[in-house]
């Protein structure tokens, strides 16, 4: 008889832990994903900032997952799930299933302004922050070519929309990128005196941290000399800049971080979701009604040991994935279920800038250098759990410290 068969959507955090950890079970399993890639998420905003290649924060699927000799890759894109018939539908085919587990991710959310996307993209993959990549390095070309101080200064205003870790990020990394890699390579201009304006609706950013480090990080953005705008909502984008609330703002680069939505998960299946579309699962991540279908990462709504919806980090969908993995194996081996799942927090970081971050470990809160020290050792550790330790170890922290790489192009679609 055949092999029970085991179907993995999406090859991020939460899918490729889960893939890893069903390496030899009494099963078949196949991994689809749109891209042929596995992607380091929170490294992304450096390569829209020129600080990294791609290359140093992705690495190919197939290689990741070539030991696993009953675990196939296919590179596809999934369109909708039938539960009665247990299939899944790609573009050009059909694939039945025992098991399936979607960890499909998520994408931007504009808030009902999905008209600003083009105006104002997010960070979500690769193709994005080469895009930002672009923008922002054009915008510093055509600053040296304007013939007038209003273009000037259009050009060389940059907004990033929204506080949170990638905000804050994307915001200092800005700031770095103008007042040091760039501060000698223009004639016309003096890219030190880009405008950096980080806006955020709520009271504060880095709003999911403690007040005292979320006042560290603001100060550590203000000393980059990160204009930070708080209390009052982006009211409109376009392609000549942003109004924060009534007042207006001409600018000619805008990131969006303000917002994530989750994937088209739970409309495939049908299922009940929360208000950013993750599909609500049971305390084993499978969907009520079909203990053969189950949701992790961002694609889920679940509930820690507080019944508080668990956060959507890399290390909560790799948590997630292992433990999907060791229900399948008890279910195939006819074994009891594992214990209930139980969320480590080993803590949360946000870099601001070389030398500056903070740290929260629940016991112990950190910013500055050691926390900045510590969020870099950390990132590497989980980077280069795929690549040669030494040769990439010493290629990132060469990078990152001197922004002296191949980094700075302008490659891509708009460009000559």
């Amino acid at each position: 008889m055949a092999r029970p068969h085991i179907v993995i959507v999406g090859a991020g955090f939460g899918g490729l832990s889960a893939a890893n950890a069903l390496a030899g079970a009494d099963a078949d399993v196949t991994v689809i994903d749109r891209r042929n890639y596995h992607l380091f998420q929170p490294l992304l905003y450096q390569v829209a900032t020129a600080g990294l290649s791609p290359a140093q924060i992705a690495s190919p699927i197939r290689a990741i997952l070539r030991r696993a000799a009953n675990v196939h890759v296919l590179l596809g894109k999934v369109n909708g799930v039938d539960r009665g018939r247990r299939t899944i539908a790609l573009d050009d085919r059909t694939i039945s299933y025992d098991y399936l587990v979607l960890a499909t991710g998520a994408r931007h959310s504009y808030f009902g302004h999905d008209e600003w996307e083009t105006v104002a993209p997010g960070l979500k993959k690769i193709d994005d922050a080469t895009a930002i990549r672009r923008r922002i390095l054009t915008a510093f070309e055509n600053a040296e070519a304007a013939d007038s101080h209003e273009a000037r200064r259009r050009f060389l205003t940059f907004v990033v929309i929204g506080g949170g870790p990638t905000g804050v990020e994307m915001a200092g990394a800005i700031a770095e990128l103008a007042r040091v890699a760039l501060r000698h390579d223009f004639r016309n201009i003096d890219p030190r005196e880009a405008s950096v304006v980080l806006v955020e609706a709520g009271p504060r950013v880095l709003g999911a941290f403690p007040p005292v480090l979320s006042a560290a990080a603001h100060r550590s953005l203000e000393k980059l000399g990160v204009e930070v705008r708080l209390g009052t909502p982006v009211t409109r984008c376009d392609a000549e800049g942003v109004t924060i609330g009534e007042d207006p703002l001409a600018a000619a680069t805008i990131v969006w971080a303000a917002g994530v939505a989750a994937s088209s998960a739970a409309t495939w299946l049908g299922a009940e979701k929360d208000r950013v579309g993750r599909v609500m699962v049971g305390p084993d991540f499978s969907l009520p009604g079909h203990p053969e279908i189950f949701c992790i990462g961002d694609t889920a709504h679940a509930l820690d040991a507080d019944g508080k919806p668990l956060p959507g980090l890399a290390p909560v969908a790799k948590q997630q994935g292992a433990y999907v993995a060791r229900v399948l194996r008890a279910r195939l081996g006819g074994k009891p279920p594992p214990k209930p799942f139980r969320y480590r927090d080993f803590g949360t970081m946000a870099t601001i800038g070389r030398r500056a971050a903070v740290a929260d470990f629940g016991w112990l809160r950190l910013d500055g250098t050691l926390a900045w020290l510590l969020w870099g050792a950390v990132h590497v550790s989980f980077l280069i759990g795929f690549r040669n330790r030494l040769v990439v170890m010493l290629d990132w922290l060469w990078s990152y410290a001197t922004f002296q790489s191949g980094a700075r192009l302008i490659t891509g679609p708009g460009s000559h």
